[in-house]
């Protein structure tokens, strides 16, 4: 299936899918004002090649999915977690690996504490399960996006100026070069219905969800945490924390990766080590 339009948890969703249907679903939830192409096609062949059937979507507000008032969105954090079980309902999935990058991995960490039955794994990147005693800064992190306010999101040579002044602030070592990452913004804001609405309403969502912290340690089903180790917004010490208070979870560093959708130069090791826990 190509990227379609699916109605989910009461609003319209792009969806694309890369594999075949007979194999095991893989969830794939991008972080905040994240559209589906961060997750890069190659990436997801990859993952599809080793006999899953890959899943990515737009987050409501971002991509071609259902889009709000810039600074007013109808929604909370938990209608973004209810969108990836619309997604799985969508597509007739009972059951899929769930794999969530910064906000997406907030949304997995919840999916798995509260609908458990509908999860056959978890697999938690850049994110963090909370509050955590930060270590002294380091030298070698590297910045963090100024204020979405500040860029006309309107103008695409200004949204894509951004977006790739983002991810190399966010990044490491080895975050793809300018003119990947300008490609692949233009192609985002090609495709995106309202820009300005898509990199500010995810931050003014309220979080009306009860706190799961707690809960973590009911986890049962195979976690496994992938973090960069120069992540300028989630130390490592937030994935130690995940990796200490999910039982039996597998904590695996990426060296010289910022906060950021795996680079190509990780993928080797990314997709062995995601296809090895979902097997």
């Amino acid at each position: 299936m190509g990227r379609t339009m699916v109605p989910a948890n009461g609003v319209d969703l792009c969806v694309e899918t890369f594999g075949d249907r007979d194999h095991p679903a893989l969830l794939l939830i991008g972080g905040a004002a994240s559209a589906m192409d961060w997750w890069e096609d190659d990436f997801c062949r990859r993952l599809a090649d080793g006999g899953r059937l890959v899943i990515r979507y737009d987050h409501r507000d971002t991509g071609r999915s259902t889009a709000y008032p810039v600074g007013y969105p109808r929604y909370t954090a938990a209608d973004l977690v209810g969108d990836a079980l619309g997604v799985l309902d969508a597509l007739g999935i009972a059951r899929a690996h769930v794999v969530g990058l910064s906000m997406g991995g907030g949304i997995a960490q919840r999916l798995a504490v509260e609908d458990p039955c509908r999860l056959l794994s978890v697999t938690l990147m850049s994110t963090s399960p909370g509050d955590v005693e930060e270590p002294a800064a380091s030298s070698d992190a590297g910045g963090t996006p100024s204020d979405p306010v500040e860029t006309d999101w309107s103008d695409r040579d200004a949204a894509v100026d951004r977006l790739v002044a983002d991810v190399i602030a966010c990044g490491g070592k080895f975050t793809a070069d300018e003119r990947h990452l300008r490609e692949l913004a233009g192609r985002i804001f090609d495709r995106t219905t309202d820009m300005a609405a898509s990199q500010t309403n995810h931050w003014l969502a309220a979080d009306t969800g009860a706190p799961i912290r707690e809960r973590l340690a009911t986890i049962t089903m195979p976690a496994l945490v992938l973090h960069g180790t120069v992540d300028p917004f989630f130390s490592m010490a937030h994935a130690q924390a995940l990796a200490r208070e999910i039982p039996g979870a597998r904590l695996v560093p990426l060296e010289d990766v910022g906060h950021e959708n795996p680079p190509a130069a990780v993928w080797d090791v990314v997709t062995a080590e995601i296809l090895r826990h979902t097997s």
